[in-house]
């Protein structure tokens, strides 16, 4: 990837990252996030991992980002607009930043990581299958590793939906009830404000 689209793609999606926390109209910073996963997931593309950017586009920028701007409409976001901003939770957050860009910038510091590359990084088949149990049975896994090839997309599915399959079903739970809690209150609200 040429450095310049790198640092294009760095700078939208942290110009859009900024104005999910500065604007003041809530639609207007539900679309500034999903314009934010974009570029991330343009990022995660230009890094070779297709998978995860894909899934940045269908399930963040898709769903998560419907999920939010369906919330949000049922907000009274005139009577957000009004508010005055509040002092104290503007400091506390640029502190939290500052204290967040430093704990990244002594962790890359001192890590490795970055000496690694996919030309000197050897796909660990072994290890893959022996950690995703009763994964190398599956006919496609088990053909990818004869192969030499880490079929990482499939290991993360049979992961997720053989040993987290109950952990995914309580998100989408909260999720659910989530959604269900913001109907409630918005619809007390209006009922309580017409009634006064």
């Amino acid at each position: 990837m040429p450095p310049l689209l790198f640092y294009l793609l760095a700078a939208i999606t942290l110009g859009f990252g900024l104005m999910v926390v500065t604007a003041r109209n809530p639609v207007t910073s539900a679309l500034s996030l999903a314009s934010c996963f974009v570029g991330l997931a343009a990022l995660f593309v230009s890094l070779d991992a297709y998978f995860i950017g894909t899934i940045q586009i269908l399930v963040y920028a898709g769903a998560v980002m419907v999920l939010f701007l369906f919330i949000i409409m049922l907000l009274d976001i005139k009577a957000e607009e009004g508010k005055q901003p509040n002092l104290a939770a503007i400091v506390s957050g640029i502190v939290v930043a500052v204290l967040l860009v430093t704990q990244i910038m002594t962790v890359v510091g001192h890590t490795k990581l970055a000496e690694k590359s996919p030309q000197n990084t050897p796909l660990a088949l072994v290890e893959a299958a022996s950690k995703a149990e009763g994964a190398a049975k599956l006919p496609t896994i088990a053909n990818d590793l004869k192969a030499g090839e880490l079929p990482d997309a499939k290991l993360i599915g049979f992961t997720l939906f053989n040993q987290y399959g109950f952990h995914i079903q309580v998100v989408g739970l909260l999720l659910l009830v989530g959604t269900v809690g913001v109907v409630v209150l918005s619809k007390r609200e209006k009922s309580t404000g017409g009634a006064a």
